[in-house]
């Protein structure tokens, strides 16, 4: 199972689910509390009121305009035995014209002191009499807290003389209620969110199931593995997303299969091209040979004004029978026919006879300390190495550096001329066959196919070719080889590559694709 990522689409759904529910319950949650607690409150609030205005009308209306603080006092604690519970602060003035106070509690009762200063000034204000309002008193009420305690208070002044009244209730088992009913609530978003993310992780599985199995298809086909298929059950998306990706495969693997043939077709084509040339190409070498020979003869058998068109076809013969080799050549790494035949090599005595036999050593330098030997396929290196040392004599600078270390298990031989360089855009494409860096450069004497081949005699060794510009000028091929590639002519042997090795690769003639871009 792969580790649950945090830019996973997995967990981003989960998350996503979840905030949703969050938001949905705690919005539920709290209006829900909002409405519960103004209708506790209302509700306590309202009897209350009710019940202090009725006794404030029954017995505090009883008393006598100026009554005696015994008579408040009395009062007070009737007033407070109500149903409702709450205590009670009358204050009134006797016939001296002095305040008395009387209260439910005693002296340690509820006091004016208690009464919020702005709730005390509305209930001794006087209003204006109006056909709106009958009365010039009214009762008006207050919510207050004091240490952590909800208490409401109200008051109220007796029209026509008497006391005036204040009531405090506390509102502690409300709040003890609310409280409840607020654990209540966020207990039940706690049991919401947990269940959420429940359905949304079983949701995000049925949907990332499809998509996974379509991520590991589209890997298996990337892979090349063109009969992958999609089981598809259902009408939804994604049914419909994974019959498109079967549709796609199945006319990727028809339009490969295509390709493939006619591919095949190609190479069977450039290949019994290659071979059936080879029999007109022998008779006519043979008679180029001849003319070639009447043409070096002192007797002068070739009329001279014919010379130079019987120079023209030595040439041009030639030159087929070199790229007819080639092609050859080309076609046996293309049906991995190609195959190493090893042995121990100076590196040093291998350069200097591919150099001597092209009578190159007036033109090339060589960097190579005598006695490091390797294991390699002695012809498939002349190869490599006439295509690599033809091309830069041909269209770099002379002389041309040979050099030859040894780095950890591999041959490292740089080949570098004292030319202009390969052009930056011309650098990805050396290599390829026949690629013309311009196409209106005149016609090249090589066959397109040099640097290709010694590409494929390298890879066939388990090495590569770069080639880049050097910072002096000039360009620098690097070929890097094994020291030894046994290994990989065991796996030959093991069923690896068909043998074929009669090829003869590349002449050393240079490649046109480097020549295109000086």
């Amino acid at each position: 199972m792969s580790r649950l990522r945090f830019t996973s689409l997995r967990l981003r759904l989960v998350v996503v689910f979840a905030l949703v529910a969050l938001t949905a319950a705690v919005s539920a949650s709290g209006i829900a509390y909002w409405l519960n607690r103004e209708a506790v409150l209302t509700r306590t609030q309202d009897a209350v009121l009710r019940d202090f205005q009725q006794e404030m009308q029954n017995r505090a209306g009883a008393l006598p305009v100026h009554p005696t603080q015994d008579q408040l006092q009395h009062t007070a604690g009737q007033m407070a035995g109500s149903s409702q519970r709450f205590s009670v602060l009358l204050v009134g003035q006797d016939t001296s014209g002095r305040t008395v106070y009387g209260n439910s509690g005693g002296l340690s009762g509820f006091a004016l002191e208690d009464v919020p200063g702005s709730l005390r000034a509305a209930v001794n204000k006087r209003q204006p009499l109006s056909a709106a309002n009958k009365s010039p008193y009214h009762l008006y009420w207050q919510r207050v807290t004091e240490h952590g305690t909800p208490y409401l208070v109200a008051g109220t002044r007796l029209v026509g003389g008497g006391p005036t009244g204040y009531m405090l209730k506390s509102l502690e088992p409300e709040a003890k209620d609310l409280n409840s009913l607020a654990w209540s609530l966020g207990i039940a978003t706690g049991l919401a969110l947990i269940g959420a993310a429940l359905l949304a992780q079983a949701a995000a599985t049925t949907v990332l199931k499809p998509v996974h199995r379509l991520g590991v298809a589209a890997r298996r086909l990337g892979e090349g593995r063109l009969d992958t298929r999609l089981r598809v059950s259902g009408t939804d998306e994604l049914a419909d997303l994974s019959r498109t990706f079967n549709n796609a495969a199945e006319a990727l693997e028809k339009r490969v299969a295509d390709m493939a043939a006619r591919d095949d077709a190609s190479r069977r084509f450039v290949a019994d091209m290659s071979h059936e040339l080879r029999t007109p190409l022998t008779a006519i070498t043979a008679v180029t040979e001849v003319l070639e020979e009447e043409l070096d003869s002192e007797s002068g058998g070739i009329d001279p004004m014919i010379e130079p068109a019987v120079r023209l076809v030595v040439s041009e013969t030639r030159r087929l029978n070199d790229l007819v080799e080639n092609l050859m050549e080309v076609t046996r790494f293309d049906a991995g026919t190609a195959r190493l035949v090893l042995d121990d090599v100076d590196l040093a005595d291998q350069i200097t006879a591919c150099i001597d036999a092209r009578a190159w050593l007036d033109a090339v330098e060589l960097d190579a300390e005598r006695g490091l030997h390797a294991r390699l396929d002695p012809r498939r290196l002349d190869v490599i190495l006439a295509n690599l040392i033809g091309n830069a004599l041909k269209h770099g600078g002379s002389p041309v550096r040979v050099s030859v270390r040894e780095a950890d298990d591999e041959i490292v031989i740089e080949v570098r001329d004292h030319g202009p360089g390969i052009p930056e855009d011309v650098l990805p494409h050396v290599f390829d066959r026949f690629y013309k860096a311009s196409a209106s450069r005149p016609r090249s004497e090589g066959s397109g196919l040099g640097l290709s081949i010694a590409l494929n005699n390298a890879h066939i060794h388990g090495g590569g070719i770069t080639a880049a510009n050097s910072p002096g000028g000039g360009a620098v091929f690097t070929l890097r080889l094994p020291r030894d590639a046994s290994a990989l002519t065991e796996q030959d042997e093991g069923g690896g590559r068909h043998t074929d090795g009669d090829g003869t690769g590349g002449t050393g003639e240079g490649d046109d694709t480097k020549g295109g871009a000086r």
